[in-house]
């Protein structure tokens, strides 16, 4: 008998941060994923918070940022990623580029597009050409790939 391709792949979900409990997974994820290289320093939750909070973020101004983070079937966070347009950029700019940021992700191809794709429409759908990431939404001194 042959083997259901579709029966063993997993559901994952996207969601929009928007509540405590998300924002709680978006920050927690890193450390999920980077639990074993000794070497790798977290940033600080409330200098993240800061880049989505508009009234520390003056990028709110001319423009605009989500984040997301990605589930797998039994809810535990395996992804992120934050997209944002900044109008005041993309009037110097040949053609509309908005941009990407802070992407952390499980090894898994399938998750990483998932979120790659998620900020592609979103992008899109706001009359963005291009996409660069990845970029912080702000003043581009930190946060950084």
């Amino acid at each position: 008998m042959a083997k259901d391709e579709g029966r063993d792949e997993k559901i994952m979900k996207l969601i929009e941060v928007k509540d405590t409990e998300t924002k709680k997974q978006f920050h927690k994820l890193p450390f999920a994923i980077y639990k074993d290289i000794s070497k790798w320093i977290p940033p600080l939750e409330k200098d993240i918070e800061g880049v989505f909070d508009p009234e520390k973020n003056p990028s709110f101004t001319d423009g605009e940022a989500i984040r997301w983070i990605l589930v797998d079937d039994v809810g535990n966070c395996i992804g992120r990623v934050t997209a944002f347009v900044n109008n005041k950029l993309i009037a110097a700019m040949e053609y509309p580029c908005g941009g990407m940021g802070f992407f952390e992700c499980i090894n898994d191809k399938k998750a990483a597009f998932m979120l790659f794709d998620a900020c592609k429409k979103w992008l899109a759908d706001r009359g963005m050409q291009a996409m660069e990431g990845p970029v912080n939404f702000g003043e581009r001194d930190k946060f950084w790939g």
